[in-house]
């Protein structure tokens, strides 16, 4: 078969990654970038090692090809990258060139976009469903708080003994502490405010904030890519998101274990049903015990937190504010390692 020119495969939305008759990476097209989390620019020349862990599966179906020198399909083959360590399921063709310095062209097309589209419109309709039970629910308790509080001051008045006060002040603090809950439930219904802003500004704000409250035995490290461009959001409520993931991270470790914050890059991707061609992904990666199994489905669901103090909002809000950023918010996790990826397009949502 001709090799495609590179030209071509620029604007290709499969990702693609060509082989030296040694095995070696010539070339990858901007929708492998974006696949993998990698650069085409630093794997020239390198082996497939050099970028890719647990690659016996690829290269049993390379061999496969060059053997016959045929194409070959592996429709279920499981990678992943030693930048971002996350698990991909992919189906992979091989196809033999005889065009130097090209000698074999993969083609990988993820099996996972057609749940990730159903996670996505299921995460639509959760966000909705969230907002209505919180704003009905915030309504609902704010209003006869006041005056339980209200009563409860009255009567610590009427009383003699101070004994006996210490109860009134009870029902004073804890109506004092739902007050204060009611109002975090209410806190999406704002409207947002969207401004150019530098993500990185975000996340040493919120890692500044951490290390505040957590001095000892925590470790927040950076691997950010300064090249990203500004992006247009809410500067606050993106501090939000961010901060509440991490102090997920923080208490799930008892404030003891290491955090990275990741940014990059990624290429056509598409939120909430819009094809983006830039956009920014930051990723929070903790090394803590992962989510319990019975809570993964559900981590998102307002008043669900693997806490006994916990009062399961921090990633309800963070799931409404990446929403009305017109981004996404996904998470994988098992024993030792937690990462929540948010990627928000590189978009004007202010117009």
């Amino acid at each position: 078969m001709p090799t495609p020119s590179l030209p071509t495969l620029e604007y290709l939305s499969t990702a693609i990654v060509l082989l030296d008759d040694e095995s070696r990476i010539a070339y990858i097209n901007p929708a492998a970038e974006h696949l993998f989390g990698l650069s085409n620019t630093n794997l020239i020349g390198h082996p497939l090692q050099y970028a890719f862990a647990h690659t016996e599966q690829l290269f049993s179906t390379i061999q496969a090809a060059l053997a016959s020198r045929a194409s070959h399909i592996e429709h279920e083959l499981t990678l992943s990258t030693h930048a971002t360590g996350s698990k991909l399921h992919l189906s992979c063709t091989a196809t033999p060139l005889q065009f130097p310095p090209y000698a074999l062209l993969l083609e990988f097309h993820t099996m996972d976009r057609p749940l990730k589209l159903a996670r996505e419109e299921q995460m639509l309709d959760q966000t909705q469903a969230n907002r209505l039970l919180l704003r009905n629910l915030a309504h609902e308790i704010k209003n006869p708080l006041g005056g339980i509080r209200g009563a409860a001051q009255l009567l610590e008045q009427e009383l003699e003994k101070p004994a006996l006060r210490e109860y009134t002040q009870v029902v004073i603090q804890e109506a004092d502490r739902l007050r204060s809950l009611m109002e975090k439930l209410l806190t999406p219904q704002h409207v947002p405010h969207f401004s150019a802003l530098n993500i990185h500004e975000v996340l040493e704000r919120v890692r500044s904030v951490v290390l505040a409250e957590l001095p000892e035995g925590l470790v927040i490290q950076r691997d950010y890519d300064l090249s990203l461009p500004e992006l247009h959001g809410d500067k606050e409520q993106l501090i939000q998101v961010v901060l509440n993931i991490v102090r997920n991270a923080a208490q799930a470790m008892n404030g003891k274990g290491r955090i990275l914050l990741r940014t990059r890059i990624t290429r056509q991707v598409t939120l909430m049903k819009k094809l983006h061609r830039l956009a920014v992904m930051v990723q929070i990666i903790d090394n803590g015990p992962g989510i319990p199994a019975h809570l993964r489905d559900k981590i998102f669901y307002p008043l669900v937190s693997g806490r006994a103090d916990g009062h399961g909002l921090g990633l309800t809000l963070a799931q409404d504010f990446v929403s009305q950023h017109q981004g996404s918010i996904e998470f994988e996790s098992e024993p030792g390692r937690t990462c929540f990826t948010v990627i928000l397009p590189l978009t004007h949502l202010g117009k």
